[in-house]
C-alpha cells in the first residue's frame, strides 16, 4: 500500500507592501491544515517583480508571521529560482503550449471595447497564431519583443472539486489566454507559481475565492506540464463590519494591531473561526484552533471582519492570560498578584501601566466635602487592621458597622480616595497591594482636601 503523501501548504506574499488582514487570514489557514495533518508550511517570498519588491518588507512579513506564531518549516524565494521557470518554459514553448504574441497595451484595450459593445466577452482572439512569417520577421527586424500566452485547450471543461466551494466548472472558450511574461522577460503570477507548487511537492493551497478563475487556468498549467494539481480551498471574501467590502481591511494589518494594543492569539483566534460554523471563542492555545480546524465548517457567505469584536474577543484573552506569559511586558515591580488583581481590567497590555500607577502612586484622590469625616474615620479604622489578612473586607465590614452605610455611600468614597478612580479592579485584590502605608496616606488626604 502506497503511503500518502506528506502535506505541504504555502503561503506566497509579493513583498510589495505590509501584511493585511486578508493575507494573514490565509497564511494561518495554510498554517493550521499544514500542522493538524503533520505536515509542513513554506513561506514563498513572490519576488519576481523586481521594481516592486523591497527587502523591508521580507524583512516585515517574517516579522509579522513570528509574531503571530505561525513560523514556517522552509522559506523559498521566487528570484532565485528563475532558472527553473526557465526550463519548464521553454519545453512548454516547443511543445506549443506558450505563444508569442505583440499585440500593445491599446490595440488590446480596443479589443476589448469593441467586444463589449458587441455584447460579446472581452476574450482574446489569438490573433497572433494567425501571424504569418513575414509579420513575425518584420517584428524581429524591428526589434519589437513579444509577450508571452499560455494556449488553453478548449477541449474541455475545467473542473474540480473545491474544498470549500464543492464541484467547479469553467468552460476555456470563454476565457483569454493568459499572459504569463512580460516583454521585458519578467514573470507574472501564474506560470512560476504552478512551477513552484509542482516542484515543492505543494498539496493544498488555501486562498481567497477571487483567485477561483485563476486556479481554472493554472490547472490547465498543471496539466501541461504533466503534473497532479494541489487541492484548491477558496475561502469567501472578508466584509467589513458593515457588510461590504471595505478599503479599509487592505490598510489593517499585524502593524497596527500591535500599535492599538492587540494580542496575537487574539488575531489567530478571530480569524481561524470567522466565515466558518464554529463560534469565535477566546482560545489563546493555537492547539484547539488546530484541531478544530476543518473545511467543511467554511460557508460561501463573506466573512465578516469587525474591530470591535477584535478588540472585546482580546480584552477576554487578556483576562485569562498567566502571568508568566505577560511579565516581560508588565511594568516595573508588577508581580503576579499585581496581575491577577489588575488584568480584569485591561483591554490591552499597555493599560498594565496605568493601573499600576494607581497602585504605587501618587494619585489625586477625590472626595465630596461631605465625605471628609466618613474618610477620616476610615484612615483612622485602617491603622488597626491586620493588613496581612483581608484588608478590605474588614475595613468595609467596621465601617459600616460604626456608620450603617451599605453600597454604594459605603464603598465608592472609598475607592475614589484610594484609587482616585470611580471603577476599576476588586479592592479586595488591589487594597493589599497599595499597602497600609499608602491607603492611610490617601484617606487622610482626601479627608483634608
Amino acid at each position: 500500500m502506497t503511503p500518502a503523501p506528506s502535506i505541504v501548504t504555502r503561503f506566497a506574499p509579493s513583498p510589495t507592501g505590509r501584511l493585511h488582514v486578508g493575507n494573514i487570514r490565509a497564511a494561518l489557514h495554510n498554517w493550521l491544515w499544514a500542522r493538524q495533518q503533520g505536515g509542513r508550511f513554506v513561506l514563498r517570498i513572490d519576488d519576481t517583480d523586481a521594481e516592486r519588491s523591497e527587502e523591508r518588507y521580507v524583512d516585515a512579513i517574517r516579522a509579522d508571521l513570528g509574531w503571530l506564531g505561525l513560523q514556517p518549516d522552509e522559506e523559498v524565494r521566487q528570484s532565485q529560482r528563475f532558472d527553473r521557470y526557465e526550463a519548464r518554459f521553454q519545453a512548454l514553448v516547443d511543445g506549443g503550449r506558450i505563444y508569442p504574441a505583440y499585440e500593445t497595451q491599446q490595440e488590446l484595450e480596443l479589443r476589448r471595447k469593441v467586444l463589449l459593445g458587441r455584447g460579446l466577452p472581452p476574450v482574446y482572439d489569438r490573433a497572433a497564431l494567425r501571424l504569418s512569417a513575414a509579420e513575425l520577421a518584420a517584428f524581429e527586424a524591428d526589434g519589437v519583443k513579444p509577450h508571452w500566452r499560455f494556449r488553453l485547450d478548449e477541449g474541455a471543461a475545467i473542473g474540480w472539486d473545491d474544498l470549500i466551494r464543492g464541484p467547479q466548472s469553467f468552460d476555456p472558450r470563454t476565457m483569454s489566454d493568459p499572459v504569463i511574461r512580460r516583454a521585458d522577460g519578467s514573470w507574472l503570477y501564474m506560470l512560476p507559481s504552478a512551477i513552484d507548487d509542482i516542484e515543492m511537492g505543494i498539496t493544498h493551497v488555501v486562498r481567497g475565492e477571487d483567485h477561483v478563475a485563476n486556479t481554472a487556468l493554472q490547472l490547465q498549467m498543471f496539466a501541461a506540464m504533466d503534473a497532479t494539481p494541489p487541492a484548491f480551498a477558496h475561502e469567501a471574501l472578508l466584509t467589513g463590519a458593515e457588510g461590504k467590502l471595505s478599503k479599509r481591511l487592505g490598510s489593517l494589518g499585524a502593524d497596527h494591531f500591535r500599535e492599538v494594543g492587540i494580542e496575537p492569539q487574539a488575531v489567530r483566534a478571530l480569524l481561524a473561526r470567522i466565515g466558518t460554523s464554529d463560534p469565535v471563542e477566546p482560545i489563546a492555545d493555537a492547539e484547539p484552533l488546530i484541531a478544530g480546524f476543518d473545511f467543511a465548517r467554511f460557508g460561501r457567505a463573506p466573512a465578516r471582519f469587525d474591530e470591535a469584536e477584535l478588540a472585546q474577543l482580546n480584552a477576554r484573552i487578556l483576562h485569562a492570560l498567566p502571568f508568566a506569559a505577560v511579565a516581560h511586558r508588565l511594568p516595573a515591580g508588577m508581580d503576579e498578584a499585581g496581575w491577577q488583581a489588575i488584568r480584569p481590567n485591561l483591554s490591552s497590555i499597555a493599560d498594565a501601566a496605568d493601573w499600576w500607577h494607581v497602585v504605587e502612586g501618587p494619585v489625586a484622590p477625590t472626595a465630596a466635602p461631605d465625605e471628609r469625616d466618613y474618610l477620616a474615620q476610615a484612615a483612622r479604622v485602617a491603622a488597626t487592621l491586620d493588613w496581612a489578612a483581608d484588608p478590605w473586607h474588614a475595613l468595609t465590614s467596621q465601617l459600616k458597622d460604626a456608620t450603617g452605610r451599605k453600597g454604594k455611600p459605603l464603598f465608592l468614597p472609598l475607592r475614589q480616595a484610594l484609587t482616585g478612580r470611580d471603577h476599576g479592579p476588586d479592592m479586595a485584590a488591589l487594597l493589599p497591594l497599595i499597602g497600609r502605608d499608602r491607603a492611610i496616606e490617601r484617606l487622610t488626604a482626601a479627608a483634608i482636601s
